[in-house]
């Protein structure tokens, strides 16, 4: 404090060259950023002759994200260059205002004098810590703008279910199955019922995921090229839980398609004059009848491992670990919607896996059998 040993402080700290210098390095970077969203756009408008997927996610991805980006990083740091070089014109001016005072302080002789140029630095000192929050709130500012802020998690979560509509199905459909699997322990005809909305969702999931060349790419490659990727075993995952997922929905509508069928032949060959109408409800009331039943019934058919396992357990402890099974899926499913982490899409794609292997894919074998023999001709 030497410096302002009258005035007893500085009234307007700051190191003008350390300002300027960070200034040119700011300017020299957006310049730097302007010449390469120069580049990008350039890259972008001589990519027609490439064609091909990759040529055109090449091209989306720098038609999109990649060029307004760096324009807002551009604007930024020239608009933080900009304001850097006029807070340090303002600091010089404040500083050289600052040694007059202490001047002025350092050669008074009277108190009223003393007092009156520290009243000067007082009032200097006010407008310089003005001056300098509105720079820092405008650096601040700046800094918002150089790159896009990453989105919440229910912004997060929604622009993956937008993303991959097929992934969300087949999670809401674990989680589904693991609600209704707890659920059916308190009351099993409102389990059944969510449980059937998951089936429902898996055989929707099925049907995207096998018409997508990408996913059936993914596939294709593995066995075609030995490419045993880790693309190759999430999509073999997927599809086995899909598969499997769907099996009691698939099952108890072909079952109450076969006896729906039956009774509106029944009662239309009964009826005086044979109207297809005479066999409308009694039709529908044997599908909705029968494939309730064979949901039901198919709830309670396990997987031959698990029943082999727990063959001296009581029924009350099987069903409890029947929703712990349902119970890791659901937690997969939810995990995918958190953030990326390549290791704990690994593990969750070993646990489904794991879990298809033991319980999902025997279980729905099992179910496919126990329904075939009701519905074969």
């Amino acid at each position: 404090m030497t410096e302002y040993a009258a005035l007893g402080f500085d009234p307007a700290p700051g190191n003008p060259a350390t300002v300027l210098a960070l200034a040119k390095k700011l300017g020299a970077s957006a310049a730097s950023l302007g010449e390469a969203s120069l580049v990008v756009k350039d890259l972008v408008s001589h990519s027609s002759a490439w064609q091909g997927e990759a040529a055109t996610a090449f091209r989306a991805s720098l038609s999109q994200d990649l060029p307004r980006y760096l324009g807002a990083a551009h604007t930024s740091l020239a608009d933080a260059a900009r304001r850097l070089t006029g807070w340090h014109d303002t600091l010089i001016s404040h500083r050289t205002l600052a040694t007059r005072y202490e001047a002025q302080a350092a050669a008074a002789k009277t108190e009223e004098a003393l007092a009156d140029a520290r009243r000067l630095a007082r009032e200097l000192a006010s407008e310089h810590g003005t001056a300098a929050r509105r720079v820092a709130q405008t650096l601040n500012a700046a800094t918002d703008r150089l790159a896009p802020k990453e989105p919440g998690l229910l912004a997060s979560i929604w622009n993956k279910i937008v993303d991959d509509p097929a992934d969300a199905m087949s999670n809401a459909s674990a989680i589904l199955g693991a609600i209704g699997a707890l659920v059916a322990l308190a009351c099993p005809p409102a389990g059944l019922a969510i449980m059937l909305v998951g089936s429902g969702l898996s055989l929707a999931a099925l049907a995207m995921h096998t018409s997508d060349p990408k996913f059936r790419k993914s596939l294709s490659d593995g066995f075609t090229k030995g490419q045993f990727d880790a693309d190759f075993w999430k999509s073999g995952v997927t599809l086995l839980g899909d598969t499997a997922g769907a099996v009691p929905g698939v099952a108890a509508v072909a079952s109450g398609a076969k006896a729906g069928t039956a009774a509106a032949r029944a009662a239309m060959a009964a009826a005086p004059e044979g109207s297809a109408l005479a066999g409308l409800a009694p039709g529908a009331t044997a599908f909705r009848q029968t494939a309730w039943t064979t949901a039901e019934d198919l709830r309670q058919v396990e997987s031959p491992l698990t029943g082999w396992a727990m063959r001296s357990s009581p029924q009350t402890t099987r069903e409890r670990v029947g929703v712990g099974v349902a119970g890791a899926g659901a937690l997969t499913a939810a995990l995918d919607y958190g953030p990326d982490n390549e290791a704990l899409e690994h593990s969750s794609t070993a646990v489904d896996g794991t879990r298809g292997v033991l319980d999902d894919a025997p279980s729905a074998i099992r179910k496919s059998g126990h329904v075939w023999s009701a519905i074969r001709p």
